[in-house]
């Protein structure tokens, strides 16, 4: 018997009221992150640049970024970067919460008026997931610190970059948004993706909202992929450097794939 795929549309399934989840920190009964793990994080956080990865207060001095803040919650090669994979590909829609909690408690105090603005996800990946993953945590952050989510990014193309290298990926990202709606200039416009990876997205999204207008631009992403870096034209670093490896690529591959086996 051929293996299928069930989409869980639902808040909340059947099977956690039987069958709770386990903390991905230390595996305790309860919730997918538990409050001491959680805790644990914001205790110990340390903010990094994701493009350098050298610790950052939020405005990296060495890397040329269009953000007057940026902030992560850890890597992506650890629990958190697990608890993102799961929640999106196995629809553990439980973790959002979690997610949104600890993006809250990293995030510093914004003044005035903060709109969460959601990164566009490609549509057939809504489609294979059975929910807008990245939207539904920003919704939950927007609701912790009493802001406004408007989605006024959209995409413009469902461009794929498995295979593209930087340079590929840059001119993709810039073309896959467009805006939809009006941009106030006195508005903090939060930017929010769950992964960074080379940062091609995120940074054509900032570009596109500065340039209808924005005149402060925040950036939050949940887990940051740490890549080999070599010698080469980067995505805004000084020092000039690239990465190797391509994790958006896998992730495309990883939808493309699950997309697939739910058509059959």
């Amino acid at each position: 018997m051929s293996d299928f795929i069930v989409k869980n549309t639902t808040s909340v399934s059947i099977l956690d009221l039987f069958c709770p989840h386990f903390c991905r920190g230390c595996g305790c009964l309860g919730r997918p992150f538990c409050k001491c793990c959680k805790n644990y994080i914001v205790r110990t956080y340390v903010n990094y640049c994701p493009a350098c990865y050298e610790p950052s207060e939020g405005k990296c001095t060495d890397c040329e970024l269009p953000f007057d803040g940026l902030y992560m919650v850890g890597w992506r090669d650890t629990e958190i970067g697990e608890l993102v994979e799961e929640y999106k590909y196995q629809s553990v829609r439980s973790a959002g919460s979690d997610l949104a909690e600890m993006l809250d408690a990293v995030i510093p105090c914004l003044k005035g008026e903060v709109v969460v603005v959601p990164l566009p996800t490609i549509r057939k990946h809504i489609r294979a997931r059975g929910f807008d993953h990245t939207k539904a945590v920003a919704r939950k952050l927007a609701r912790r610190r009493g802001w406004k989510m408007q989605s006024v990014l959209v995409r413009a193309q469902d461009t794929v970059q498995v295979g593209a290298d930087n340079e590929q990926r840059k001119k993709q990202a810039s073309e896959a948004f467009e805006l939809k709606g009006e941009i106030c200039r006195d508005v903090t416009y939060l930017l929010f993706d769950d992964i960074w990876t080379t940062g091609a997205s995120m940074m054509a999204g900032a570009e596109l909202l500065k340039e209808g207008g924005a005149t402060k631009i925040m950036g939050a992403v949940i887990a940051v992929s740490r890549m080999k870096l070599v010698a080469g034209d980067g995505f805004g670093g000084s020092g000039g450097v690239g990465r190797t490896a391509n994790a958006d690529s896998v992730e495309d591959e990883v939808d493309d794939r699950k997309s697939k086996d739910s058509d059959n």
